[in-house]
């Protein structure tokens, strides 16, 4: 199943009724904005990323 749900005060509300049982537990996979708009606005020195992405990949 999936479902969309709205973020606020720390909690995750659904946009539509579930049918859950009470007490039932689930597991959550949360997918968001890109890698690359999570970013925007950043400051980074690439040259420094690049040289670090080297070291870790080899």
């Amino acid at each position: 199943m999936i479902v969309k749900a709205r973020h606020k005060n720390n909690v995750l509300k659904p946009l539509d009724k579930l049918d859950l049982k009470k007490g039932e537990e689930v597991d959550i996979e949360l997918k968001g904005k890109s890698l690359f708009v999570r970013l925007k606005g950043w400051k980074i020195d690439s040259q420094s990323l690049k040289d670090e992405l080297r070291e870790i990949n080899g």
